[in-house]
């Protein structure tokens, strides 16, 4: 053991402290998580997102819906409970497997636990027969 600063033990046990924040930083923090910049992005075209359900966008970690026809909404594709990706939107439900989380197709609001808060959203306008980020 040299005479200047911590042994091996004490690496060892900081190493192992500083993995343990990372992983709970990523995996437990029951809300959305940061997302690159999606202003200006096309997430999806009109023709693709059924009324009443809508299209999971896995990479960007979006789900797009239509709740009524011409009506299109994004949101955070992140359960606000532990973090699960839901699944595609039906019956204008978005729902999440993990833990049975429900929410509404046009809000984003948690209906059905465990999760209580809403899914973040973005704000969205049709280009086309595309839907951008605004």
């Amino acid at each position: 053991m040299s005479g200047n600063g911590l042994g091996r033990r004490e690496m060892l046990g900081a190493a192992g402290v500083a993995a343990c924040g990372l992983a709970l930083a990523a995996c437990g923090s029951g809300g959305a998580q940061a997302q690159p910049s999606l202003k200006g992005k096309v997430l999806a075209k009109t023709a693709e997102v059924p009324v009443g359900g809508g299209k999971l966008i896995e990479d960007l970690k979006v789900v797009v819906t239509q709740p009524e026809p011409g009506v299109f909404k994004a949101f955070s594709s992140l359960c606000t409970h532990k973090g699960c990706q839901v699944g595609t939107p039906k019956d204008n439900v978005i729902r999440c497997a993990c833990h049975g989380s429900e929410f509404t197709a046009d809000t984003g609001k948690a209906t059905k636990g465990p999760a209580t808060a809403p899914l973040a959203s973005f704000q969205v306008k049709v280009e086309g027969d595309g839907i951008v980020v605004v």
